[in-house]
């Protein structure tokens, strides 16, 4: 990559409404995730591990809580004009905010033109896996094409969940079209039984993608959206590239996890990517040193494990427990704690995801669950156990009865 000067910008102004409750009080990218980071880590994580060291995070909805984690957390050496740089929507080009994610290139195009990159990588906040760019960039100059989009290869039956790439028969490295959720998705010649997916990350030659998003700011009817508007524009005009995950190669990683990634867009599928981490042979293994995920490194003792008062051992099995916790005589098993979480004498923790700093009284249950920061849960009470009364009690309850609690509530016996 030294050859080029490559630029990373990271779309962080997604406002998450089927994350709700855990994305009333933040920005989608700035949601814990895993027991001790934030889900824009993933991203910024790949990059830097990739050897970007000129990166910009486009923010929009409700980002305090997200501008404080990259100020505390993600500080490059400003010496060599190294910088991971927060920028808002800043009304550039009149009073109004970022109508679609291409827009928010078109708004923020001064920061291309101070830096003059060559290419520019152009990434979502909000996804959860493992990618080397660098051999990104290597596939994207060799194809000469004005954009590359990245893909990963999936069960065709998942189609029409995404947008779905088809290639060129003759030249599987060529976009031949771009459908977005299509009814009857087209299986990859090579494989009949998948499609190649989308993964929301494009590498763009500079020139080009500034072209392309004034263009589209010109269009009336256009959406302003990079997969929606973006990228067909490109297909159409026979400049678009596709680069398979398949080909990418991650230090560290295994046959299980290395062509992992997830999009934690739903509380379904935020729930199910918790559980993918804490198996013995994990689908997504938070434990390579050699790509690590970089997140605030809090200044907390270490996780505590202790009988009750009156002597009684607690149980922790399939689960992540985060520093500063303290789980005293109690149950967790298929579970994720978030830092300074503690489960007080006899209760019950299964199959639930908890933020920082909640408090689970002595008998209390929490089956099934999500619980977002210094929620409450007193002495005897239930959350996950009666879904009827959880709705009651104005939880939301998915149709798959995984019920989330939001920020700060109390639940006491009802």
């Amino acid at each position: 990559m030294a050859s080029k000067k490559i630029f990373g910008i990271v779309l962080a102004g997604g406002e998450g409404q089927r994350l709700m409750p855990l994305t009333a009080d933040r920005a989608k990218p700035a949601v814990p995730f895993g027991g001790g980071y934030r889900l824009i880590d993933f991203a910024l994580s790949n990059l830097v591990n990739s050897g970007l060291r000129q990166i910009v995070v486009l923010t929009q909805y409700k980002s305090h809580s997200l501008d404080r984690h990259m100020s505390q957390t993600w500080r490059l050496d400003g010496l060599t004009n190294s910088y991971i740089a927060t920028v808002p929507a800043q009304q550039r080009l009149g009073k109004r905010w970022f109508s679609g994610s291409a827009d928010a290139i078109l708004q923020s195009l001064n920061l291309l033109r101070d830096e003059k990159p060559d290419i520019v990588i152009v990434v979502g906040a909000d996804h959860v896996y493992r990618m080397d760019f660098s051999q990104m960039v290597e596939a994207h100059v060799a194809s000469g094409l004005g954009l590359t989009v990245a893909a990963i290869r999936q069960p065709i039956a998942l189609g029409r969940q995404f947008g779905v790439i088809e290639v060129d028969p003759d030249n599987p490295g060529r976009i031949a079209a771009f459908h977005e959720k299509p009814a009857k998705p087209v299986g990859l010649p090579d494989s009949p039984g998948e499609v190649l997916a989308s993964m929301g990350n494009y590498v763009f030659n500079a020139d080009v993608l500034m072209d392309a998003v004034k263009r589209d700011g010109e269009r009336i009817k256009s959406n302003h959206d990079m997969g929606g508007d973006l990228v067909p524009d490109f297909v159409s005009r026979g400049l678009a590239g596709v680069y398979d995950l398949n080909q990418n190669s991650v230090p560290g990683s295994t046959e299980r996890d290395r062509f992992y990634w997830r999009d934690v867009g739903t509380i379904e599928s935020f729930f199910d990517a918790h559980q993918d981490l804490i198996s013995a042979l994990p689908i997504f293994n938070l434990y390579n040193r050699q790509w690590p995920i970089f997140s605030q490194q809090l200044n907390s003792p270490p996780a505590k494990f202790v009988r009750d008062a009156k002597g009684n051992l607690g149980t922790t099995s399939d689960s992540i427990v985060a520093l500063g916790c303290v789980i005293s005589g109690a149950h967790i098993e298929r579970s994720v704690i978030g830092p300074w979480v503690t489960v007080e004498s006899r209760a019950s923790v299964t199959d639930a995801v908890i933020f920082d700093r909640v408090h689970i009284g002595p008998k209390a249950v929490v089956q099934r669950a999500i619980l977002d920061k210094d929620v409450v849960i007193n002495a005897g009470a239930t959350v996950g156990v009666d879904h009827d009364l959880d709705r009651a009690r104005g939880f939301t309850v998915t149709e798959t009865g995984i019920t989330v609690v939001g920020k700060g509530v109390v639940v006491d016996v009802t």
